[in-house]
């Protein structure tokens, strides 16, 4: 049985140049970056030229970018942060944001009894800005954390927007944005946040890797002690292999990033039209024309009945899609992210979210679509 895979949100293949570039690091450069000897600098070298490839095609410094170990990381330490050290007294954020931000926003409120102020969320699960403007017009020491595209019905944000708003109350702006960076371009000297976080398994790049953009002139202190590695901002020994291969699929991502857009595209309005044409009913979570090119969140017309089972059917045909984040997968409870925005009566039906990436096809839509017409 051939197998498909449509869960490009909750990680994606390694490209092949990228496998072939980790594996001459592992064979070749195994020496500590940070010594002093000529199989460190060799070491130090790679590591340093993957960070400027990474500050180029963000437009930034590479003072300015921190290896860590993924977003979830990244996100805890940067909230963390702006709690303990840039005195930040509320977080505004939203309740559809992934669980890095949100569990990590609680725990500081738990901890620190900050205030956190929630964005009401539109009907198309998009977020009120107006919300954001009344909030901000309170005189509060505050931090924004905003993600780029939701994870689950691909919203997007308007970075230079928000970043702009946030600048003229004089606020800080931190946003996860793990579904963008490798499948948008992003000048950060033009959308002005002041922190933003990306990790390699979204964008055909290995796990267990990510980086931290930290806007030059801001306070950030170490979430945990030990070595000068990563300017003293992270210590412990870098995972050479794992950040070359992050600064390839990244660098590989942009380079073929309009022809992967542009089939990706095609490839959405395709499974948008299959979908009317076998379930005239159907409905799509957010508004499918304006969410992002690689997410599909679709809420089928089916029996409620069918929602928890409907996952492990399509995976007995070789089929992976999901009903939401990868993280959440084994929870028998609705999508956090859904229960903002759909009435009771559409939250119980089956939602599914597809996501794509450069390897799907439209065979494989096809089979998608043949095995929810027999469930």
């Amino acid at each position: 049985m051939e197998k498909i895979y449509l869960d490009n949100a909750a990680t994606t293949a390694l490209r092949p140049e990228v496998i072939a570039e980790m594996v001459s690091v592992l064979q070749n450069d195994f020496g500590n970056p940070s010594s002093s000897h000529s199989f460190g600098r060799s070491s130090k070298s790679k590591l340093e030229l993957a960070r400027k490839t990474i500050a180029q095609l963000l437009n930034v410094s590479a003072q300015e970018i921190i290896f860590t170990s993924g977003a979830t990381e990244a996100n805890n330490w940067i909230l963390k942060n702006a709690v303990e050290n840039l005195n930040v007294k509320r977080i505004i954020t939203s309740k559809i944001e992934h669980h890095a931000v949100l569990h990590a926003v609680e725990h500081l409120q738990r901890q620190h009894q900050i205030q956190v102020d929630f964005l009401k969320i539109k009907a198309d699960g998009s977020i009120d800005i107006n919300h954001l403007m009344e909030l901000l017009s309170q005189d509060i020491s505050t931090m924004v954390s905003l993600m780029h595209v939701n994870n689950e019905i691909g919203t997007v944000l308007d970075l230079a927007e928000i970043a702009l708003i946030c600048k003229q109350h004089s606020v800080y702006f931190h946003s996860d944005a793990v579904q963008s960076v490798g499948k948008m371009k992003l000048d950060l000297q033009e959308v002005t946040v002041d922190f933003l976080v990306a990790t390699a398994h979204k964008f055909h790049g290995p796990k267990g890797i990510g980086f931290a953009f930290i806007r030059k002139g801001t306070a950030i202190h170490p979430i945990f002690h030990g070595g000068e590695q990563e300017k003293g901002s992270r210590p412990g020994t870098e995972s050479l292999h794992n950040i070359v291969g992050m600064a390839k699929a990244m660098q590989l991502s942009y380079q073929n990033l309009d022809s992967d857009r542009n089939q990706i595209q095609e490839l959405k309005k395709y499974t948008v039209a299959q979908f009317e044409k076998h379930f005239p009913e159907v409905q799509f979570n957010g508004n499918s024309e304006k969410t992002f090119y690689t997410i599909l969140n679709v809420q089928l017309p089916l029996d409620a009945s069918k929602s928890s089972m409907l996952l492990f059917t399509l995976d007995m045909k070789g089929i992976a899609v999901s009903r939401g984040s990868a993280c959440q997968s084994g929870s028998a409870r609705p999508s956090h992210v859904l229960a903002e925005f759909l009435n009771q009566e559409a939250l119980l039906k089956p939602s599914i979210r597809i996501s794509f990436s450069h390897l799907s096809t439209q065979k494989e839509v096809d089979r998608l679509i043949e095995a929810l017409l027999a469930v």
